[in-house]
């Protein structure tokens, strides 16, 4: 007797354990979660193997991609003023790399233009300091090569006065030989 309802308890256990498994907790936030066409609420959609087990996790678009890109205005919005406050401690985030960075621009102040758009790309080393010189990627068309080469100047010269950067431990590896793009925009009223 006593053998039977050891077996039977047992045959209990292995059941809840089994039903437990089946019931585990959805790791996928509800927004993200894998759905069907037929189904009425909002999803992501998504493909998966008919090899592999458990939902589909789609890939997510992060606000950062693989090149961190930036817009630095040589007169901010009152909306943006805050971002361009330097950060009064090592730098730990990549917004605190982007408000670092807007704070060191400083426009050229002879043979400025209305409106001037300049794109430079570069990396960084982990220790803060440059790998190579920024290359030029894009500028204002129809500008005079001496406007250029101003810009360009002040772009290399503002870099210089801020570098090396202090990067953390985390930031200095994780951005170490990333690109980085930042469009400069001379936004001031040059005329007046």
């Amino acid at each position: 007797m006593w053998r039977g309802i050891l077996v039977l308890i047992l045959l209990t256990i292995s059941m809840v354990a089994a039903d437990a498994q089946r019931r585990q907790i959805n790791p996928i936030p509800f927004s993200h979660e894998p759905c069907s066409v037929l189904d009425g609420r909002p999803c992501t959609p998504s493909f998966c193997s008919v090899l592999e087990h458990g939902p589909c996790i789609p890939e997510m678009d992060y606000p950062y991609g693989e090149n961190l890109q930036l817009t630095i205005e040589s007169v901010p919005s009152d909306a943006d003023r805050a971002k361009y406050q330097k950060p009064d401690h090592d730098l730990d985030t990549i917004g605190d790399l982007f408000a670092e960075l807007r704070t060191c621009w400083s426009p050229p102040s002879d043979n400025a233009r209305n409106g001037m758009q300049m794109s430079v790309r570069f990396s960084f080393n982990k220790t803060g300091g440059l790998i190579g010189p920024p290359r030029l990627t894009y500028s204002t068309a129809g500008v005079p090569a001496d406007t250029r080469t101003t810009y360009l100047n002040a772009i290399n010269s503002s870099l210089n006065a801020c570098l090396p950067l202090k990067f953390t431990n985390g930031l200095g590896g994780a951005l170490a030989g990333r690109p980085i793009a930042i469009r400069y925009v001379d936004n001031r009223e040059t005329g007046k």
